[in-house]
């Protein structure tokens, strides 16, 4: 993790963006999701979640796949950007898109709020777009990027954006499955 000041042309889309929120296990949990749906930055405003993540990250940053996804702290991530960017706010708002008819734009930068309140006027103010997940009740932090996150991989695929992969392939890692001594790897086509 990095802390840097936003200059325009950092950012790189699609993007993940949690403002101020509590619960270091949240952020991690987000970058294990960045890394799993090729997420390749997480941007992280304030300082609340970092307790201990100076002395020893969580498990999730630790583990070696997730080194491919950049996790900045930075206070207004959004001015690392380009104009033709569209931030998306992921929040209870009456006016916003409910995600099943959401159509994720492919520079999407995803902002969702702390767990124990909305999004700042900054963010809702530079959000064009404003979506909200259609359950009965308010979902864990890092279970609402997982839904969101999800949905665009299952839309894109569903539009032949991105290829379907056989469940062989789907996995990049070895995940200790053996037949007789022989380790068998997810990657592998058997």
């Amino acid at each position: 993790m990095r802390t840097a000041q936003a200059e325009p042309g950092m950012g790189i889309t699609p993007a993940v963006v949690l403002v101020n929120t509590k619960y270091g296990h949240n952020a991690a949990g987000t970058l294990r999701l960045c890394s799993a749906y090729g997420i390749d930055q997480l941007w992280i405003t304030g300082d609340r979640w970092s307790d201990g993540w100076e002395k020893r990250m969580p498990r999730e940053e630790r583990m070696k796949a997730y080194g491919e996804v950049d996790v900045i702290r930075c206070d207004m991530p959004l001015l690392a950007f380009d104009s033709g960017v569209t931030p998306v706010a992921v929040e209870v708002m009456p006016q916003a898109e409910t995600l099943p008819q959401f159509e994720h734009p492919a520079n999407a930068v995803y902002v969702f709020g702390p767990e124990d309140g909305g999004l700042p006027d900054w963010a809702r103010r530079n959000c064009h777009r404003h979506v909200i997940i259609p359950t009965d009740h308010c979902l864990n932090l890092s279970n609402a990027v997982a839904t969101v996150l999800y949905d665009r991989r299952a839309k894109l695929q569903m539009a032949g954006l991105e290829p379907f992969r056989p469940s062989y392939a789907t996995l990049r890692e070895d995940r200790g499955f053996h037949d007789g001594d022989e380790a068998l790897s997810w990657t592998e086509e058997k």
